[in-house]
Parts: structure tokens; C-alpha cells; sequence
């Protein structure tokens, strides 16, 4: 059986509401000029009622006001003396240009170089960053340390070292990791 399709009519179509036809640009004016006008009444608000309004004045008042408000002659501070670069010339003290005699040369006494990398209340926490350097390949101990009215406190060291420039390849090595480290000089024990 044969269908007539023009005859069926068509469901009734949806309106959809008109869009606005106002751009964007017209409401970002629109939203500035209200918000400066806001701003404008605020700062209405702000002002005295003096400031605002001033009555004029009349020509004998306004003579009279410029006699009172005539600037009365000020008083002169005495301007600063820099007397810096004068005592500095004084102080200066001329070097001879050859260099001085030896000294009696004291025996050195030997020194020792270390480095602090923390300090800790617990000793757990020092011992964490001692495995941590000990993975990095340095020489790290604890030692404990009793200061001010008996607390106790767990350094972290890395060395001895005997000269600097071993010193401050440890050094590199922890700063390149992310490690600050405290420069310690002592006498070699025992």
C-alpha cells in the first residue's frame, strides 16, 4: 500500500527566542562606565564639605588673607657636611712597593677542614643525611655537641680534609646535590 506523504503534515517546528543583538563591546562600555561612576560617587563621599564648596571672597578679604599668609622668612639649616672622603684621605696609608722581609716563619700549626652539612635535635635525623652523603661518596660522621644549659645536638661532617682544594671539591659535590655546608677549620685531634 502506497503512502501520500505531502498530504502528512509536519510537526510544528520549535522557536527558539530571538537572540540579543547588542555586541560585546557594548556591554564591556556599558559595565566601565557604571563602575566609574560608582568610583565617582565614592570619592564624593570621601570629600569635606569645606574642600567642595568655597565661598568667594570678597576683594578686601582676599588682600587680607595674602597679608596673613605671606611666607615669614625661614630659618637657614645649615647644610650637611660630608666629611667621609677628607677623613678617608687622612687614614690612607702608602704601601712601599717592594715587598716586605720574610717574617720569622712560626712553625705552622696543622689544620684541618671540615664541613658541615646539618644539625639535628635527634639523632635519627642526622643519621638519615649521613646515609644520604655516604651515597654520594663522601666521608660523613655524626658527633654530638652539648651547648648552651645542656641541650644536646647531632652535627652531620663530611672529611677531614688536609688541604682546600679537597675541601672544595666536597664541596661541589654538595652544592651540585643541593647541600649547604658550613666551612669549619681545626686543629687535627690526637
Amino acid at each position: 500500500m502506497t503512502r501520500d506523504y505531502a498530504k502528512n503534515k509536519r510537526p510544528a517546528s520549535k522557536k527558539t527566542p530571538p537572540r540579543s543583538q547588542v555586541p560585546w563591546w557594548v556591554w564591556l562600555f556599558i559595565g566601565s562606565v557604571l563602575g566609574a561612576f560608582v568610583m565617582f560617587l565614592v570619592y564624593l563621599a570621601g570629600i569635606s564639605p569645606a574642600e567642595g564648596l568655597s565661598q568667594p571672597k570678597t576683594p578686601a578679604a582676599a588682600v587680607l588673607e595674602t597679608q596673613q599668609t605671606e611666607p615669614e622668612p625661614k630659618e637657614e639649616l645649615p647644610k650637611p657636611r660630608f666629611d667621609f672622603y677628607k677623613l678617608l684621605q687622612e687614614s690612607e696609608e702608602i704601601v712601599p712597593a717592594t715587598e716586605p722581609s720574610e717574617v720569622a716563619s712560626e712553625p705552622e700549626t696543622p689544620v684541618e677542614y671540615l664541613l658541615q652539612v646539618g644539625s639535628f635535635r635527634r639523632g635519627e635525623d642526622a643519621d638519615n643525611l649521613r646515609a644520604q652523603l655516604l651515597l654520594l661518596n663522601l666521608d660523613a660522621y655524626t658527633e654530638q655537641v652539648t651547648i648552651r644549659g645542656g641541650e644536646r645536638w647531632h652535627r652531620v661532617v663530611v672529611g677531614p680534609f688536609d688541604n682546600p682544594s679537597r675541601m672544595s671539591k666536597a664541596r661541589s659535590t654538595l652544592v651540585s646535590n643541593r647541600y649547604n655546608a658550613l666551612v669549619l677549620k681545626r686543629k687535627p685531634e690526637g
